[in-house]
């Protein structure tokens, strides 16, 4: 069984299966339930957060709960305005159009998306010169699904247009303990509920990584010949992946011991932060930094990034 299969298997398919975000459940439910009750589509849904919170999940779940269909595509793949027109028309009524990283879609796309969003109408301009002309299609009404990482980068006339918009936060231990739990029965892994806590308390809260790793340890525990996963082996197989009690991988413990290092701690510039650890300076922002700045590892000031004395303890190194 390959990796994609495991991930289908392993996703929750309706909200009471879904761990964690109770905020964010209890109000879809409300919004699905009044949807179905009045026979309409659901109101244009926005959800944002840190990637691997679930947001493509709770997309599918949403049309699922819905019984329609789910179109899922990205922003970067919607290079043009023929693209979108292509998927719109397509669309069966109260269907669900799932963009992932939507903050990502060409400005050209976003305008065509405008009227379709509010009267479900789309308008196309064939020809071009003194020839041109415009022509209004009718769509189905149908539900925008967005997702994005990074809501600071949408554009407010888009960010407007969704009814409802959705933060996912970090999990909790406990939570990604349910999470790893259930992936294992699902896929047949013998481990004990004190095996899922050690593997969530390292999972960065995200249910995405608590999966992956869950994965790792089971290879380390087969080849070991260990039929059941405890704590103890779930530690032994999480230590030689580098994986330490708080989920800092070892990028994490570079990033810290550079800002301390060689910039005295800090303030520091997130470029210089970059070039230093030889990563990009979007893959810091959005991957490692919002996990170290939860931890109290990290804060971002105006003149940059700056290690807290916790950084210093974690590392065991003077402050």
């Amino acid at each position: 069984m390959n990796s994609s299969t495991n991930d289908e298997h392993v996703r929750p398919h309706t909200l009471d299966q879904f761990v964690g975000q109770e905020d964010v459940r209890s109000n879809l439910k409300v919004y699905l339930g009044a949807a179905l009750e009045r026979g309409l589509h659901l109101d244009h849904t926005l959800l944002y957060g840190n990637p691997g919170l679930g947001k493509t999940t709770m997309a599918r779940i949403l049309a699922g709960e819905l019984g329609v269909n789910i179109v899922c595509t990205t922003g970067p793949v919607l290079e043009r305005s023929a693209d979108l027109a292509a998927i719109l028309t397509n669309l069966s009524r109260n269907d669900v159009l799932f963009i992932d990283e939507i903050h990502r879609m060409p400005a050209t796309v976003e305008e065509i998306l405008y009227p379709a969003l509010e009267d479900f109408k789309l308008d196309l301009i064939l020809g071009q010169g003194p020839g041109a002309r415009t022509v209004k299609i009718d769509l189905e009404p149908f539900t925008l699904v967005g997702a994005t990482t990074r809501i600071g980068l949408l554009t407010s006339p888009l960010r407007d247009r969704f009814g409802v918009i959705c933060r996912l936060d970090f999990y909790a231990p406990e939570e990604l303990a349910t999470i790893v739990e259930r992936s294992a029965r699902i896929l047949g892994i013998n481990i004990t509920s004190d095996g899922a806590l050690e593997i969530g308390r390292r999972s960065r809260g995200t249910p995405r990584i608590a999966n992956r790793l869950l994965r790792r340890v089971h290879d380390f525990a087969v080849v070991g010949r260990q039929e059941v996963i405890d704590s103890q082996v779930a530690s032994r197989a999480l230590k030689r992946m580098d994986v330490d009690p708080l989920g800092l991988d070892q990028m994490d413990r570079k990033i810290l011991d550079c800002i301390i290092r060689q910039f005295a701690g800090g303030p520091v510039g997130v470029k210089t932060v970059a070039v230093a650890c030889s990563e990009e300076v979007r893959t810091l922002e959005d991957i490692y930094e919002p996990y170290l700045i939860q931890c109290g590892f990290l804060k971002r000031t105006p003149r940059g990034r700056v290690a807290t004395p916790r950084a210093y303890e974690h590392l065991n190194l003077p402050v």
